[in-house]
């Protein structure tokens, strides 16, 4: 009995450290949309993000779970050893990023595998950080005086730069020639931020109850653009097509419930929608 008890009490220990170095959480939501003058629908989403820690590896896996079986969105492996950092994405994701260009959405995103290992090591150059990728494509990046540059040369080259200066937080983007920025600050208690394509966000109110008015500009359509697997064609990985669309506004309240959820309403004029949002985090 008593090696009996002592081989629990080994394993209780063992299993306790094991699950110590893994952090679990996720998000889940439902929403109901009255889609104007349309049919209303509901709408559900959740996921769930693990991280497992050992040493200085890192292993970060996130999953859809409103289906009937969990899909997997994300598979990030993170080593560090020295100076040298490896980071290896592993899961083949085809990105559409809706971008606030405007009243359009414009979803641009690789059209190819996106897996890939980038080599990242520290070198004694002020605070900068050399990194290369497996498509060949060498990062630069660091901080220098409160601005944070990252500078990329390969098959498109871009530069990115942000700083805070005088209240303002600004980023800038310049990317195979065409550049992109936003502003955020706060006046007299209102987060704003602006953006080049001319969105005009203004969030304000008390924690856990606060009002967002958002102003999207119009955007014209754009065809796709065709790529390869490589990355090397003139057009890189190739983007998708977006819609044209007229400027339209939101406006969401938020409330923080004693619950531990959140309720958020919307409302749009693009459609002339009211969208009730439940939503919590873990």
């Amino acid at each position: 009995m008593k090696k009996l008890i002592a081989l629990f009490a080994v394993s209780s220990m063992a299993s306790t450290a094991a699950v110590a170095s893994v952090a679990l959480s996720g998000s889940a939501s439902v929403s109901y949309d009255d889609n104007g003058s349309s049919p209303s629908a509901t709408s559900y989403d959740a996921d769930m993000t693990i991280v497992g820690t050992a040493g200085g590896t890192t292993l970060t896996a996130s999953y859809d779970m409103e289906g009937a079986n969990l899909a997997t969105t994300g598979v990030d492996l993170s080593t560090t050893v020295g100076p040298v950092t490896i980071a290896a994405d592993m899961f083949n994701e085809v990105t559409l990023a809706t971008t606030s260009s405007g009243g359009g959405q414009s979803n641009e995103g690789s059209a190819a595998d996106d897996t890939g290992v980038t080599v990242s090591v520290d070198v004694p150059i002020g605070d900068a950080t050399v990194a290369l990728d497996n498509s060949g494509n060498v990062i630069l990046s660091g901080t220098w005086s409160g601005v944070t540059l990252s500078h990329t040369v390969g098959d498109t080259t871009s530069t990115t730069a942000s700083v805070a200066l005088a209240g303002i937080d600004m980023n800038v983007t310049n990317k195979a020639g065409s550049t992109t920025w936003d502003l955020a600050t706060t006046v007299s208690g209102i987060d704003l931020t602006l953006t080049s394509a001319q969105s005009v966000t203004a969030a304000f109110g008390l924690a856990g109850n606060t009002m967002t008015v958002s102003t999207f500009a119009s955007a014209a359509s754009a065809a796709a653009s065709a790529g390869n697997v490589t990355g090397v064609h003139t057009n890189g990985y190739g983007t998708y097509s977006s819609a044209s669309a007229a400027s339209y506004s939101t406006v969401a309240v938020t409330r923080d419930l004693t619950s531990g959820a959140s309720l958020t309403a919307t409302y749009s004029t693009k459609d002339d929608s009211l969208t009730l949002k439940a939503a919590v985090t873990f």
